[in-house]
């Protein structure tokens, strides 16, 4: 599905191992025009990636007050926001040893200059946008140009 009224995102995250080699990818589609965006870590969760394809797609904008339907195959990710969980997090301060507190308090800051509605897409499944992510993130997991995932703690 594609919103003509903003901006597209799609998104998935990969890890090998998990915690191991890890990617993310997305797809940003903004009226017809198509950005593919990708990057490989040295030692992370698949989780964190799912988490960081959102926040990699949102931080390569330069407008603020953007309409946006993220697409993503993320439970984790998706349920998070949309149950509410991120909220209860931040107002908790990650209690209770929520993981990931670094990347949902990016995440957050990030959320508040746009308008973001999440759908969550059956993964690995037929929508070729969700395949070109995983492609991406699997791809950038197995590539030689990692990065080190400065907030990920075993």
């Amino acid at each position: 599905m594609i919103n003509h009224n903003g901006l597209t995102i799609y998104t998935d995250g990969s890890a090998r191992g998990n915690p191991g080699r890890g990617g993310y990818g997305a797809i940003l589609i903004w009226k017809g025009t198509q950005k593919e965006i990708s990057k490989g870590y040295i030692h992370t969760t698949n989780n964190r990636m799912e988490l960081m394809s959102v926040i990699a797609a949102l931080e390569s904008l330069n407008r603020h007050g953007v309409d946006i339907e993220v697409f993503s195959d993320s439970k984790y990710v998706v349920q998070a926001v949309t149950e509410g969980w991120l909220k209860k997090w931040i107002a908790t301060d990650f209690k209770g040893g929520k993981k990931n507190k670094d990347l949902w308090t990016r995440y957050y800051n990030l959320s508040k200059d746009h308008n973001i509605k999440f759908t969550w897409v059956k993964g690995h499944a037929s929508n070729p946008y969700n395949q070109r992510c995983d492609e991406l993130a699997t791809s950038a997991a197995d590539g030689k140009n990692l990065v080190e995932d400065i907030g990920y703690q075993p």
